[in-house]
């Protein structure tokens, strides 16, 4: 195919890739996103080729290589079509009895499919897992279905039809108006509506407008950025490409970190593409507009996610937030009117426009709608990459997507929207999921993060982990976030380490306030959340940490003390050889001691204890008192 030069030529274009598809022909399907390779999806690719050559099956059976599929805890998997088998976990050995029995035959491989760890009941298609039941997967389902680094895969899904109908059927303010009628929000954390920010950057006068996706997602645990691009990025281009002709921009930019190597490779390959066949460049499809998109690679630093950081650092200038206004939809990249977007708001405006925005605005609240995709982490049986109606409750993604509780254990709390959000407790779990009623909980949507906590977690260490990510993320040019998050790091370190006082409660919540309200950008502004959250629901934690020196969870290092039990200890050394100090001491068969002065309580010793035995133990509060002073004669 040569360069598609008007909307029908585009329309026989996909035509003709359908009509070379045999759909009851044999098909495997291999989710290949950077989860997956990590995973071993390479060595099953090759697997499933020597074995279909091996069988002469490979005129035979389509192979299709993709992006993440989602439940990334299951990788590496593959799907065979058309009965749909969903085979997870797999080893290169198992590839030749799924092409004996599911592609030579019709028969299941039963101990290679899903299987509820609960009900143990087994699933056969994708759809029958719990994990896919409750989600509703607008953006991310395509990756089952599209090959990125093969344009006609897009195409044949309808790929650049929702482009061809702008740029010929409808006026720049006609798409703008279709993105306000279907209530799309920002999905990069801050929600405002893309429509407004579109039309704000339309009417102001320049002959020169840029675009960019934002896709340096820095959150800690999150990849929803990642998998788009891996998976999709025609989607992200092609509601680039609509969003430029809607402002009036001629060229766009596409940020992303350079830690995602795959996502690179994908993108620049699909921007060949799209220059090569006629979306990017002169004469978009034989019409009039003109356009161009470059890939930039960040440094990494969590602070170019913030916009006005990002475009900074495009222009060459290190990553520093500029004061507001202007914004940049008024005065941005190089002076000019600027729009920028992330990854999955960009994805979203070619969907809305082929199915329309009437369509759109029923899913999800009355204030946000559509989809939002998560990266769920944590504590949980089922980890992954989940797309969820807008207004889901988190009980449902906890508990109906996410499976529960690693070991049947209680959940604690949820933290939203990355090291800047905050942390939801137990008693919020059926709070719906949308911008507004995050917000009011002192947390955040953010880009899409959620990390699941259980009763082993310590709120105030957790407080203390975000703060010191984002006071080292802090680009140092304000003075609330730059000295600021740095005395919070302080007396959260002061806490955890047994030294806090009563008053550091009050001085955190005075300080965290300061910081909301002086610092420049978003990053300083929603800094303080872990803070003001864990103060808010989980109080009593602080004050054990400083009363009674007591850390319930057992994990901060200078609350707690590990001891051997001399009636449970058997002698076997596997603790005394494992102690990276030397701390501990005892022959064989004789009771071991820990030498407190010595012990780094780095727990060694703790996990390597036989659990029938189960001889070693942390304590805190009064307990490790005890035993410190019996050690060294002093009290803590």
């Amino acid at each position: 195919m040569e360069r598609i030069n008007h909307p029908e030529e585009l329309a026989v274009w996909k035509n003709e890739i359908l009509a070379e598809r045999i759909p009851s022909k044999k098909k495997i399907v291999i989710s290949s996103g950077t989860c997956g390779q990590a995973s071993g999806s390479l060595q099953i690719i090759d697997a499933v080729n020597q074995e279909l050559a091996k069988k002469g099956l490979k005129d035979h059976v389509e192979v299709k290589v993709t992006g993440c599929h989602g439940f990334c805890q299951l990788e590496p998997n593959l799907i065979v079509y058309p009965e749909e088998i969903f085979y997870k976990t797999l080893q290169p050995q198992d590839v030749p009895q799924i092409v004996e029995k599911s592609i030579l035959g019709n028969e299941i491989v039963s101990s290679l499919v899903f299987e509820d760890l609960k009900t143990a009941q087994k699933a056969i298609k994708q759809n029958d897992i719990p994990f896919y039941k409750k989600q509703e997967r607008l953006l991310t389902e395509n990756n089952l279905k599209i090959n990125p680094t093969e344009i006609e895969d897009y195409i044949a899904l309808d790929g650049y039809q929702a482009l061809a109908n702008a740029l010929f059927n409808m006026t720049s303010e006609a798409v703008i108006a279709e993105i306000e009628t279907a209530g799309l929000r920002g999905r990069g954390g801050g929600g405002f509506p893309s429509g407004r920010k579109w039309e704000i950057c339309r009417k102001v006068e320049s002959n020169i407008k840029y675009i960019i996706c934002n896709a340096d997602e820095g959150d800690p645990g999150a990849y929803m950025d990642r998998s788009l691009l891996e998976g999709n990025p025609h989607s992200v281009i092609e509601g680039m490409i609509i969003g430029a002709y809607a402002i009036g921009a001629q060229e766009g930019y596409i940020y992303v970190r350079m830690e995602y190597p795959l996502a690179v490779q994908h993108v620049n390959l699909a921007l060949e593409q799209a220059r090569k066949f006629g979306f990017l460049g002169e004469s978009i499809l034989g019409s009039e507009f003109a356009f161009e998109i470059h890939l930039i690679e960040g440094a990494g630093a969590f602070v170019s996610g913030e916009e006005t950081s990002l475009i900074a650092s495009i222009e060459g200038r290190r990553a520093f937030p500029s004061q507001r206004p202007p914004f940049p939809a008024q005065e941005g990249l190089w002076g000019k009117p600027t729009n920028v977007n992330n990854v999955e708001t960009w994805a979203n405006v070619p969907l809305i426009l082929r199915k329309g925005a009437d369509w759109y605005a029923k899913i999800g609240t009355r204030r946000s709608k559509g989809t939002k995709i998560f990266s769920l982490v944590g504590k949980i049986n089922n980890t992954g990459l989940v797309e969820v109606p807008m207004g889901i409750t988190l009980r449902e993604i906890v508990y109906d997507i996410g499976g529960g509780i690693q070991d049947n254990k209680k959940f604690k709390a949820i933290q939203t929207g990355g090291p800047s959000g905050g942390c939801i407790p137990a008693e919020k779990l059926d709070l719906p999921v949308d911008y507004d009623t995050l917000a009011k909980a002192g947390s955040i949507m953010g880009s899409g993060g959620m990390i699941i906590m259980d009763e082993d977690t310590c709120m105030v260490d957790v407080a203390r982990y975000f703060l010191h990510f984002t006071q080292e993320e802090s680009c140092g040019k304000c003075v609330p976030c730059r000295i600021g998050t740095k005395q919070l790091v302080e007396i959260l370190n002061r806490i955890t380490e047994g030294n806090g006082e009563e008053e550091d409660l009050e001085k955190m919540e005075d300080l965290s306030k300061t910081i909301k309200t002086g610092s420049l950008c978003g990053l300083g502004q929603t800094a303080p959340n872990p803070v003001l959250t864990t103060l808010q629901y989980f109080r009593k934690e602080y004050e054990s940490h400083i009363k009674s020196k007591t850390c319930i969870a057992l994990v901060c290092k200078g609350l707690i003390a590990y001891t051997i039990d001399p009636d449970k200890c058997v002698g076997c050394l596997l603790c005394l050889k494992s102690c990276p100090v030397d701390a501990i001491s005892g022959e064989r068969k004789e009771v071991h001691v820990i030498d407190q002065d010595l012990c780094i309580k780095c727990g060694a010793c703790l996990d390597v204890c036989p659990p029938k035995i189960n001889a070693v133990s942390k304590v805190t509060g009064r307990k490790m008192a005890r035993i410190l002073k019996n050690a060294s004669g002093k009290r803590v």
